[in-house]
């Protein structure tokens, strides 16, 4: 069963966006778009190349380079799971560690960057049936979507879930660092000059913080199935 529109969901970091999201596609046969992921990809890139160093991005010198960026996603399925590739490698795990976390507000605060990625999220969507989270999917990528939900959850119980997945990922990172960088990463996105995250008109607020999988899965299908008998 695939849905006749498009969904967007925007929130705060480390809400679980992804995994709804892909609970989505899953259940609907929807194609899964993971924003994040782009602007992690194109930060993984700027910290290779030395385009971002100490916190500062080096702007003349990323802007001769973003065209040598291509990022495009494979479905992995033997995990049964979407992989973020740049230029051709597989960087799904690189590009969720700490450092990359750390610096991608950064990167996703600059205009050209987000003008770049827009574009291609819109040309994505243009093709229907597609399911995309991000910061600012429903505000500015589908403005028009007739499903929006906006995620959110308490500080610290978002950073003890992404604190848990970077320590089975073999991070070494302490809970206190993951809330500092999260509450940073909250302030940058919420204050930044270009497509700051906001609630968008028209968008469903779920705030999962004492939800459990199930009852979130459960009160995102009954609102799917109420759009469709509209």
């Amino acid at each position: 069963m695939s849905l006749p529109f498009n969904i967007a969901i925007d929130g705060h970091s480390s809400c679980g966006k992804s995994t709804i999201a892909k609970s989505i596609a899953s259940k609907y046969g929807m194609r899964y778009i993971d924003t994040g992921a782009m602007y992690r990809a194109i930060t993984l890139y700027c910290m290779r190349q030395g385009i971002i160093k100490n916190k500062v991005v080096d702007l003349q010198k990323l802007i001769i380079s973003l065209d040598d960026i291509k990022i495009n996603f494979n479905f992995n399925l033997s995990t049964n799971q979407s992989e973020t590739c740049l230029n051709r490698e597989n960087v799904e795990q690189l590009i969720r560690g700490f450092e990359v976390s750390d610096n991608v507000s950064i990167v996703a605060q600059i205009q050209i960057v987000r003008e770049k990625l827009i574009i291609l999220q819109q040309e994505i969507g243009k093709q229907g049936n597609v399911v995309m989270d991000g910061r600012d999917i429903g505000s500015k990528v589908f403005p028009d979507a007739k499903l929006k939900f906006f995620v959110t959850a308490k500080a610290k119980v978002r950073a003890k879930r992404r604190y848990d997945e970077m320590i089975t990922n073999g991070e070494d990172v302490t809970l206190e660092e993951v809330l500092t960088n999260l509450n940073k990463r909250d302030e940058q996105d919420t204050n930044r000059k270009h497509n700051p995250l906001i609630k968008s008109e028209g968008a469903i607020v779920l705030d999962n913080s004492e939800l459990s999988l199930s009852q979130q899965n459960q009160f995102i299908n009954q609102i799917i199935k109420t759009k469709l008998s509209e």
